[in-house]
């Protein structure tokens, strides 16, 4: 089942504004999609936000 935005602050605190939420659910399937391990989108989703400053 893909992610929704709505669930990336159950995954990180970072994920604090809609735009961010958004790039969190994008990385976050198409990561699932592409490799089908879940820990590994969560870390990558995780990590895309971090590194976003916007």
């Amino acid at each position: 089942m893909p992610w929704t935005p709505a669930d990336a602050m159950g995954h990180t605190k970072k994920a604090n504004t809609a735009s961010k939420k958004r790039q969190w659910r994008d990385v976050a399937n198409a990561i699932l999609k592409k490799t089908g391990d879940e820990g590994r989108a969560v870390r990558e989703a995780n990590a895309a936000v971090e590194r976003n400053k916007g």
